[in-house]
């Protein structure tokens, strides 16, 4: 069993870090229960000077924050608000508080996001607040040898450090339903309980398909307009992940909507009922979830940002998992649940139409090596080893 306590996260913790210096006021959003408070922690003892912390959902912060004015006014170095999102009304005193000079606070808000809470900060904060997205533990963390554990069970803490993959199912099944009867509500979420719920187990079935949303809404008989609402709603929260797609100028008719997947595989794997690595490797999801796993893996890699990642696909079969853009760098990842991956008809087509610099072809065997002129296989194993950084 890992030791939480060797579980470092010295990219996140930096990253944020680098936005203090920078910014009055940082957010960092995330899940419930995927480490932020933890991280928070991390940075405020190694801050130099003063700093305080406000957990917004103790009675004793609460009514230290009566007059919020007053009680943050007076503070200097780092100041911590956990669960920011319980108190909407800070956001216009951090304001008048990040605009004083000289600047005597600088402000660490963790909070689960929800569309309010973003149009809440964007609303009051506009120009003073840095956001950084915190998902749950990542190869880099845990290292290569936990790759198989990490997949199962997925990057929330309390599931990946459980004594048992029983205890880890349970408490991400739990997670699940307190996530939908209470976090929801609490972020201003107006979708009934049991509908979220439902919707969500559903989504599960769609990991890493392209978003077909007439289909679902005639499943649940609404319209097309609700369901994408629901999608969005579970997006805004950092469940679910929408890959968007890339239109390429070529005549080729191409793939508009976006690609969706439960954004931590171990929740994945609960919505599933999938309980251990042979239920895993048995059930018919078992491709999309190492697609959608290993994903993740790569975007973590790579420290890439959500507007520089896309999937691209044709109506005629050409496909592509992961395009990645930066500048005028473009490199392309296929995704495999094989030992032996070849190079395809489609991974050539989208390698000479997106003009591809480097193309990947991530495996599960146990040998990196080429597979065509910049078209490289590497095993999941050695992600970490051979993937280029960028």
């Amino acid at each position: 069993m890992i030791s939480p306590m060797v579980i470092a996260r010295p990219r996140h913790r930096q990253a944020v870090i680098d936005l203090l210096r920078d910014f009055p006021v940082v957010a960092v959003l995330g899940a419930r229960q995927v480490g932020k408070t933890t991280l928070a922690q991390q940075i405020l003892e190694a801050s130099e000077g003063p700093g305080e912390r406000f957990d917004l959902e103790d009675p004793a912060d609460l009514s230290r924050l009566a007059d919020p004015r007053l009680a943050l006014g007076e503070l200097r170095g780092l100041v911590v608000l956990d669960e920011i999102q319980r108190r909407p009304d800070l956001f216009p005193v951090l304001r008048v508080l990040a605009d004083r000079k000289p600047r005597r606070a600088r402000f660490l808000v963790l909070g689960s996001a929800s569309p309010d809470l973003l149009r809440q900060t964007s609303e009051s904060l506009a120009g003073r607040i840095a956001f950084h997205t915190l998902d749950g533990f990542a190869l880099p963390e845990v290292g290569a040898g936990e790759l198989n554990r990490l997949w199962l069970r997925g990057g929330f803490p309390g599931s990946f450090l459980s004594r048992s993959h029983a205890v880890s199912f349970r408490w991400r099944r739990n997670f699940i339903r307190t996530f939908v009867e209470r976090d929801l509500p609490q972020l201003g979420v107006r979708v009934p309980t049991s509908t979220l719920d439902r919707f969500w187990s559903m989504l599960a079935h769609y990991h890493a398909q392209t978003f077909n949303a007439s289909e679902l809404a005639r499943a649940f008989g609404v319209t097309d307009k609700t369901v994408r609402n629901y999608l969005d709603v579970l997006t805004a929260a950092l469940v679910v992940q929408q890959l968007p797609p890339w239109h390429a100028n070529v005549r080729k008719q191409q793939v508009k909507a976006p690609k969706v997947y439960i954004r931590d595989s171990g929740l994945l794997h609960a919505l599933l009922d999938v309980r251990d690595r042979r239920d895993l490797e048995r059930h018919p999801k078992v491709g999309a979830s190492w697609e959608g796993f290993l994903l993740r893996q790569v975007i973590e890699l790579l420290e890439a940002a959500p507007e520089e990642c896309y999937f691209w696909a044709t109506h005629t079969g050409s496909e592509l998992d992961l395009l990645w853009i930066r500048g005028r760098r473009r490199w392309g990842f296929e995704f495999k649940r094989t030992s032996s991956p070849k190079l395809t008809r489609s991974l050539h087509s989208a390698r000479e139409t997106l003009d591809l610099q480097k193309t990947f072809v991530v495996h599960a065997g146990e040998h990196t090596y080429p597979l065509h002129e910049r078209v490289t296989a590497i095993a999941a194993s050695r992600l970490l080893e051979d993937l280029p950084r960028a």
